[in-house]
């Protein structure tokens, strides 16, 4: 699967691309299943991801849950998130020769549950030249605005680069922080991303996009995501080490490691070795 032209020049104009179908249905179901094994902490692989932002029953009901780099927990979510189409459709949209795999998430909002901060996801990676991400995220139920999708700020890749800001999780204003840095003359036009389950969308890693409650006591919202880096990105010396993903450097080291941070897809065909049996692809 290939962007088309349209898809390219909207995605270098707006931040954003959104794709009706892209995952077809029993990937979809397959997804489910898994993603709910993962978040009762049942780890296929035995390996609990980098990240766990959910304890069951500990964890409040109404909380949006995150896991993060659950490719290394469950080789079929991995088989999803570290998809050659993803990467494949991300490059081109990006204008890069090939996308490698930092971080994905595995999200569920749960009916009523809360939002989650507006951002760029690149204010996050200081601690990469060059700072940025193309992320693909994939729905795995039917979005509406009304059911907490995520929403994008058109045309804020093209804004200042902002550092982090605000609380993530749970905000009390999910807009609260793309308000305070919106540049003087810009507006901050929110665009629902409503798409069927098995839809994507592609983003910018200076796109501002975040999510806001779940007004829907009938309905959940789950999606899984890659976020991705240019396969030539290198670990940043003049930046703060990052809590948990530095512990995968080595000492003077400058190449990100392909055993942690794998190249899904690259312009000259090649891919991570290891990928294929992993992934069972």
């Amino acid at each position: 699967m290939r962007p088309s032209k349209e898809q390219i020049e909207a995605y270098d104009r707006d931040g954003f691309v959104v794709v009706e179908s892209f995952l077809d249905r029993v990937e979809v179901d397959a997804v489910r299943e898994h993603f709910a094994r993962a978040f009762a902490h049942e780890w296929e692989t035995g390996l609990r991801p980098d990240e766990v932002n959910y304890e069951p029953g500990v964890t409040p009901p109404d909380k949006t849950r995150q896991l993060c780099n659950v490719w290394k927990a469950d080789r079929t979510l991995a088989a999803t998130a570290l998809a050659v189409r993803n990467a494949e459709f991300g490059a081109r949209l990006a204008r890069l020769p090939g996308l490698r795999l930092i971080q994905d998430n595995a999200i569920w909002k749960p009916p009523s549950g809360k939002a989650l901060l507006c951002h760029q996801d690149a204010a996050y990676v200081g601690w990469l030249e060059p700072p940025n991400m193309t992320t693909c995220w994939m729905a795995l139920d039917d979005t509406s605005a009304d059911a907490g999708t995520i929403y994008y700020v058109r045309g804020s890749r093209h804004w200042p680069r902002f550092p982090a800001g605000g609380q993530f999780h749970a905000p009390d204003d999910w807009l609260g922080y793309v308000k305070e840095v919106v540049p003087a003359g810009e507006e901050i036009e929110l665009v629902p991303i409503e798409v069927p389950a098995g839809g994507a969308a592609f983003h910018d890693g200076w796109t501002f996009h975040g999510s806001p409650p779940n007004d829907r006591a009938d309905k959940e919202r789950r999606a899984i995501v890659s976020h991705m880096v240019s396969a030539d990105t290198r670990w940043a010396d003049d930046a703060a080490p990052h809590p948990i993903y530095s512990r995968y450097r080595r000492p003077g080291e400058h190449e990100l490691d392909e055993a942690f941070f794998p190249i899904m897809w690259r312009e000259d065909g090649y891919r991570t070795a290891w990928l294929a049996e992993w992934c069972g692809t």
